[in-house]
């Protein structure tokens, strides 16, 4: 089984299932449709979830769409999640960097 990390305030988010899309920039994991993912506090490398992927889209991300959007936290400008995404990745983000945006349905709370 795979594994995602997220940041400890998604947690909740994901757990009452107001968050159920990830994005995911440079994919190491070759996530695909009906994997089943181990989902992980970052900070403190609790699992907390389990959940299997419903769909994948490839983009870059000047070309999100409205759906992309969809059960994904909010940022405040543009300059604002390449800032976040440089953060997570450790390497440079910008409008054609290329993501992947996944939707996920919550099989298995965990704690």
């Amino acid at each position: 089984m795979k594994t995602l990390k997220f940041r400890a305030h998604l947690k909740a988010p994901i757990l009452k299932g107001e968050k159920t899309t990830t994005w995911r920039l440079f994919d190491d994991k070759n996530l695909s449709v009906d994997d089943e993912l181990l989902f992980m506090v970052s900070e403190t490398g609790e699992h907390f979830a389990v959940a299997k992927i419903v769909s994948v889209r490839e983009t870059t991300m000047d070309k999100l769409t409205k759906d992309d959007w969809a059960g994904h936290e909010v940022y405040t400008s543009e300059e604002d999640i390449y800032q976040q995404y440089e953060a997570y990745y450790k390497r440079p983000v910008d409008e054609k960097s290329p993501i992947k945006i996944i939707k996920f349905k919550l099989l298995k709370k965990l704690s």
